[in-house]
C-alpha cells in the first residue's frame, strides 16, 4: 500500500456516525468538542463555519467539503451573529427523512461522517493537518460530486444496507478529501503528509513503508531516490521534521504496537519482521519510542480494549443519532 493508506489502515478509522441535516431560515448550531475527525460536505445551499481558536470564519458553498481534525468545538450558521443552539438538543428533536434531520428544511443540506480511530497514535495523522481543511476548488468539487449525491440518496431514501453504504461513502469522502488536500501542494507545512507531495521524499517514505524490515541505511535510501547522502538527509529533515532513520524507527514501532495489540505473534517474530536481529535490541527501541516495554504496552492495550468494549455495551441505544 501507499503511505497514506498505510497510516489510515493502522489507525483503523471507524465511521460511527454517517448522516446529515437540512436546515432553512435563519439558524446557528453549535457542535461540541469531539474525538477523531469530522468530514462533511455541503450538498446544497451555503452557510458559515466557525471553529474555536481559528480567527476567521469560512464561507461554505454547495459542493464544498471540509475536514475538522483537531476536535475543537465549532459552529455552522446562516448568520454567525445569531445565538447558537446546541446541536445535540436540536438534532435529537428534529423531524427526519431517512438519515437526514430536517430543521425548517429547504435551505442548507450538509452530509458527512464522524470518524473515531480505533488504532493508537491518531496524532500521526491529525497533528499534520490544519484545524480546517477546506476544499472549494471546482476540480475538487467535481471529484467529490458522485460521493455527495450517492450519500444524499442513501440517507434520504434508505434501502436495505443503506446505513453501511453511507458509512463506506463517508469513509471514501474522508480519504478523497485528504488526497485532494495533499494534491494542493500546501506549502510551508512540515510532516510526512506534506512530504508525500515531493516526488523524492514520497519515494523514500513509500520504500520504508513497503519494506519496514529491510536493513535500510541513510546511504541506500538516498541512492533509492537518486540523491546524495548529505542532500537527502537535509531535505528529509526539513520536509518531514525528523531524520530518515528516526522516521523509520517510529514507523516500525507503530507497526509493532499494532501487532502486539491485534495479533498473537510472539515478540521474537515481530522483532525479526521489522529488521531487528535480537529481541533485546527491538525492546530497547520500542521502549525509547513508545515509552514502555513491549509487554507493558501489550498489557495496557488489552486492558484499554476491554474497558472500551464494556463502555460501548453500556452506551448501546444511548448515542444521539447526529453529531
Amino acid at each position: 500500500m501507499d503511505p497514506l493508506s498505510d497510516v489510515l489502515s493502522l489507525l483503523k478509522p471507524r465511521s460511527y456516525i454517517a448522516g446529515g441535516f437540512d436546515v432553512g431560515g435563519e439558524w446557528s448550531v453549535r457542535f461540541g468538542q469531539h474525538d477523531g475527525i469530522k468530514c462533511y460536505a455541503v450538498v446544497s445551499g451555503e452557510c458559515w463555519l466557525s471553529v474555536e481558536g481559528v480567527p476567521h470564519a469560512v464561507r461554505l458553498q454547495a459542493g464544498d467539503c471540509f475536514l475538522l481534525p483537531h476536535g475543537r468545538p465549532f459552529r455552522l450558521a446562516s448568520d454567525l451573529t445569531l445565538t447558537p443552539v446546541d446541536a445535540l438538543t436540536i438534532l435529537a428533536t428534529a423531524r427526519r427523512r431517512g438519515g437526514i434531520a430536517l430543521i425548517n428544511g429547504g435551505g442548507c443540506c450538509i452530509v458527512g461522517g464522524h470518524f473515531a480511530f480505533t488504532g493508537n497514535h491518531a496524532g500521526i495523522l491529525l497533528e499534520v493537518l490544519p484545524p480546517i481543511v477546506h476544499l472549494q476548488k471546482e476540480s475538487d468539487k467535481a471529484a467529490m460530486r458522485w460521493s455527495l449525491e450517492r450519500m444524499r440518496q442513501e440517507l434520504l431514501d434508505p434501502q436495505p444496507g443503506s446505513a453501511l453504504v453511507a458509512q463506506h461513502i463517508a469513509h471514501m469522502m474522508m480519504v478523497q478529501a485528504l488526497r485532494l488536500h495533499l494534491a494542493q501542494g500546501v506549502s510551508g507545512g512540515v510532516g510526512w503528509l506534506f512530504a508525500l507531495a515531493d516526488k523524492q521524499m514520497s519515494a523514500a517514505i513509500t520504500a520504508m513503508h513497503e519494506s519496514p524490515g529491510h536493513h535500510w541505511t541513510l546511504q541506500n535510501l538516498a541512492e533509492h531516490v537518486g540523491m546524495s547522502r548529505s542532500i537527502f538527509a537535509l531535505k528529509f529533515k526539513k520536509t518531514v521534521g525528523t531524520s530518515p532513520m528516526e522516521y523509520l524507527t517510529r514507523w516500525r514501532m507503530l507497526l509493532a504496537g499494532d501487532r502486539l495489540t491485534n495479533s498473537s505473534d510472539p515478540l521474537s517474530v515481530i522483532a525479526l519482521s521489522l529488521g531487528y536481529e535480537s529481541e533485546s535490541a527491538f525492546s530497547t527501541a520500542f521502549k525509547r519510542v513508545m515509552g514502555r516495554s513491549p509487554r507493558q504496552f501489550s498489557r495496557s492495550q488489552n486492558a484499554k480494549t476491554t474497558s472500551q468494549s464494556e463502555r460501548q455495551i453500556e452506551r448501546v441505544g444511548l448515542e444521539p443519532v447526529a453529531g
